[in-house]
C-alpha cells in the first residue's frame, strides 16, 4: 500500500479546482463567484485554502482585477485535466448509457497528433460507442459530409473563408514557415516551397502571404501527407507553412528576420451532418472539451521571439 496514488501529498477538492478554473476564466473573484455559486468572501477563502495546500500563491492581485502567477499558470492545466477526468469517471457510472457508431472524418495529418488522446479518452467514458475513423484531406471530407457518408468531421479553414463560418470552431493555432535549422533553402530566390495538395488551405495561405508580399516563389515539392513534405525540409530542398506547434529540431521557424511574411492563422473547425443521434452528439461534445483543453496550452505565434532561442 505503500505506492497508493495521493498517499504522500495533500488531496485538493473538486471545488478548489473549479473556484480556481472560473477565477482565471472570468479574470475577477465577483464574476467567478457569480460562476460557481458563492459569495465572492467564500471564493477568496477557497483560494487561499487552495495556495495553503499549495504553498504557493496561484494569483496575483491587481486592483479589482487578477491575473495567474507563474505558478497559476503551471497549475491550469492541470486543474482543468483533473476536472475533465472527474467528468470521464463520473459519466462512466451515472449518465445514461450510449451506444451507436460514429463515422467520423478528421485531416491525415491530424490522425498522429490528436486523435489517439481523443479516442482513448473517449473510449473510457463511452464504452459502448464505436468510433470508425476516416482520414483525408478537408475538401473530400466536407463532401463526405455532405453526401452523409460521415456523421461528423474535422476540417481546416482560413480565418477569412467562407468554409470558417461552416461549422464549430474548436482550435486555432498559427502558421509558421518551417526549415532545416540552420538550413539556406529559405534564402534562395525564389524561395523553394514543400506544399500539400491543391485545396489545402494551408497551402492557400502560404500562397496568399507571399504574393501579398511580392515574394518569389516556386512550388517545388507537393505531397498530400506533411511526412512528405517534411521530407523536402530535412533535405534543406524548400521551406514549408506548417503548424507553430509541431515545428521541434530539427526544423525551425523562420519568419521576418528571413525576409519572410507571415502566415496567419488557421482554424480546426467541427461540423456535424445534422442530427445524427446520442453517439454522434456525446462524441461532439468530447471533441470540443479536449481541444477546449488544448487550446490553454498552445503555442504562441511571437515567431520573432521564437527565432531568436533558435538563431
Amino acid at each position: 500500500m505503500d505506492n497508493l496514488p495521493g498517499k504522500g501529498a495533500p488531496l485538493v477538492e473538486m471545488d478548489l479546482y473549479r473556484t480556481f478554473l472560473a477565477i482565471a476564466e472570468t479574470g475577477g473573484f465577483t464574476k467567478a463567484a457569480e460562476a460557481v455559486g458563492r459569495t465572492p468572501s467564500a471564493v477568496s477563502m477557497q483560494i487561499k485554502k487552495l495556495e495553503g495546500l499549495l504553498g504557493v500563491s496561484v494569483f496575483a492581485r491587481e486592483g479589482r482585477s487578477v491575473r495567474l502567477t507563474a505558478e497559476g499558470e503551471a497549475l491550469l492545466g492541470y486543474a482543468r485535466r483533473i476536472l475533465m477526468l472527474n467528468d470521464e469517471a463520473v459519466s462512466l457510472f451515472r449518465a445514461p448509457a450510449v451506444e451507436g457508431e460514429v463515422r467520423f472524418g478528421a485531416p491525415s495529418d491530424f490522425g498522429t497528433r490528436f486523435l489517439p488522446n481523443i479516442l482513448t479518452r473517449f473510449a473510457r467514458s463511452h464504452p459502448a460507442v464505436n468510433v470508425d475513423v476516416h482520414l483525408d484531406g478537408s475538401p473530400p471530407l466536407l463532401q463526405k459530409l455532405k453526401d452523409r457518408q460521415l456523421d461528423l468531421i474535422l476540417y481546416t479553414a482560413r480565418p477569412d473563408s467562407e468554409l470558417a463560418r461552416g461549422g464549430e470552431i474548436v482550435y486555432t493555432e498559427p502558421l509558421v514557415w518551417a526549415g532545416l535549422e540552420g538550413g539556406v533553402a529559405y534564402s534562395r530566390d525564389p524561395v523553394p516551397l514543400a506544399l500539400s495538395v491543391s485545396g489545402c488551405p494551408w497551402r492557400k495561405a502560404a500562397r496568399a502571404a507571399l504574393d501579398k508580399a511580392a515574394h518569389p516563389y516556386r512550388i517545388a515539392y507537393q505531397s498530400f501527407h506533411s511526412a512528405g513534405q517534411e521530407a523536402a525540409l530535412l533535405a534543406d530542398l524548400a521551406i514549408a507553412p506548417f503548424p507553430a506547434s509541431v515545428v521541434e529540431p530539427p526544423l525551425q521557424r523562420f519568419g521576418r528576420r528571413h525576409g519572410l511574411p507571415e502566415i496567419g492563422t488557421y482554424h480546426l473547425i467541427l461540423k456535424e451532418a445534422g442530427k445524427t443521434g446520442k453517439a454522434t452528439d456525446a462524441f461532439a461534445n468530447h471533441v470540443i472539451a479536449c481541444f477546449g483543453e488544448m487550446m490553454h496550452g498552445q503555442v504562441g505565434d511571437d515567431d520573432e521571439a521564437d527565432i531568436s532561442k533558435k538563431d
